[in-house]
């Protein structure tokens, strides 16, 4: 009995090597390639989790995660970087291609891989937690010094697991220091350079790596890469995670809303900004909003609205202008972001709608203007001061006629047939007229 089971044991064991060498002879392995290019944000890190439970649950052999970045928001990073150091498949991240860099946000995302490569001319570093307020007080700044500190002790415990260079990650934190591909390996940063996917696949093979349930050695030479770029519908979630297609789309939902409540049953404008209100708002979750920013914008909007029932030559437009320039300014700021200039509306963005806006404003005001001025042609105020002729004597009592007309008139003074007059009133169906002097 016990030869029996010590014959199939070894069954087992000549099967399970003859299958890897079979599999390395092959290269079936499967490795996953995963592609983030652009600000780190909810959609990225949902794409990048997801693709890390779907290859630990198919058994791929490794992830290669394709890294360009100018960094993100902090909780969107730290979401990712505690899922890459609970993985239990060898995560390597690649700054590539050419020109790419692992900025801010990105730094953090190196630093929690198993393996780091990037390519040629590539640049990672400037990790600094920025105030994005508006001002700089004492209580703003003791925020960033929580923030910065937090931080460091999140990148220098993931060098210490990683076994990279801790000095460097926190001066990239600390002083916003960048380093280039060279520099990089040289200060133990990353651990490979790689011109393209293939010489990378050849760099990783023979690799040990740590991870959740315990050491793996890379096999990747010959191995099938299998890519998972994003689908349309991340694609789309994250181009409207964009601060400036927010902007867009929160205005001209205010404008459609706008103009539906001034034409009511137009039904077009209404549904139309209501489309664009309730996508504004799913952008917004993805964004740090400044609350203060979003009132200012709304402010704005009122204030010209008002300037098209209340006369105030042209203050409420100035005022309008004012607070919609700064609550653009102020609308996508927040303490809680990662060095990252694309968190913020762009200047021209900005100037464009906010001079369009006042603009159509003016215009609708001057035209109201005018139409108070234009003479009424129509009614009883229409018909005073027209001229006529008079189509009959007139003492007190005869017939004019006015606009191709004839009516009932009275004068005070008699008037002759075919004499021109002015309407000076009208009574009901009758006018009274006055005698036209040459």
């Amino acid at each position: 009995m016990k030869t029996l089971a010590t014959m199939l044991f070894l069954v087992f064991l000549s099967q399970g090597a003859f299958a890897a060498a079979q599999e390395e002879k092959t290269g079936t392995r499967k490795i996953m390639l995963i592609e983030v290019d652009g600000v780190i944000n909810p959609v990225s890190a949902e794409y990048v989790i997801s693709h890390i439970d779907q290859a630990e649950k198919e058994k791929f052999h490794a992830i290669i995660l394709q890294l360009d970045t100018p960094g993100g928001l902090l909780e969107s990073t730290r979401i990712i970087t505690k899922r890459m150091l609970g993985a239990d498949v060898p995560i390597i991240t690649y700054v590539a291609p050419s020109g790419a860099r692992a900025a801010s946000a990105g730094v953090f995302i190196c630093y929690a891989s198993h393996l780091v490569a990037m390519a040629p001319s590539t640049n990672i570093g400037a990790a600094h937690p920025v105030n994005m307020g508006m001002g700089a007080d004492s209580s703003q700044n003791a925020m960033l010094e929580k923030v910065t500190n937090d931080a460091v002790a999140r990148i220098k415990g993931m060098a210490a697991k990683r076994g990279r260079n801790a000095e460097w990650a926190e001066k990239a934190v600390r002083e916003s220091v960048s380093i280039t591909d060279e520099e990089a390996l040289k200060l133990n940063v990353i651990n490979f350079i790689a011109p393209d996917l293939d010489s990378l696949l050849v760099l990783l093979d023979g690799r040990e790596v740590e991870v959740l349930s315990g050491k793996v050695t890379l096999r990747t030479r010959g191995a099938e890469v299998v890519s998972m770029p994003m689908s349309w519908r991340d694609r789309i979630l994250d181009r409207l995670s964009d601060p400036n297609i927010a902007y867009i789309l929160l205005l001209l939902g205010i404008y459609g809303i706008f103009f539906e409540l001034s034409n009511p049953g137009a039904i077009f404008p209404g549904v139309v900004g209501a489309i664009f209100l309730i996508l504004a708002f799913y952008s917004m979750q993805t964004l740090p909003v400044n609350y203060a920013g979003l009132l200012l914008i709304l402010l704005a909007l009122v204030l010209f609205i008002l300037e098209v029932k209340i006369t105030s030559y042209g203050l409420l437009t100035i005022g309008g202008t004012i607070s919609m320039i700064l609550g653009s300014l102020m609308l996508f700021k927040s303490p809680e972001n990662l060095a990252n200039p694309m968190f913020k509306v762009s200047l021209k963005l900005i100037l464009t709608f906010t001079l369009a806006t006042a603009a159509f404003f003016l215009f609708a005001l001057s035209m109201a203007f005018k139409a108070h001025r234009r003479k009424v042609t129509t009614g009883k105020e229409g018909l005073i001061g027209e001229v006529g002729r008079a189509r009959t004597d007139i003492n007190p009592e005869g017939r004019v006629q006015v606009h191709g007309e004839i009516w009932s008139a009275y004068a005070d003074e008699p008037i002759q047939s075919g004499d021109k007059i002015r309407v000076v009133d009208v009574d009901g169906l009758q006018v009274k007229v006055r005698k036209l002097e040459k």
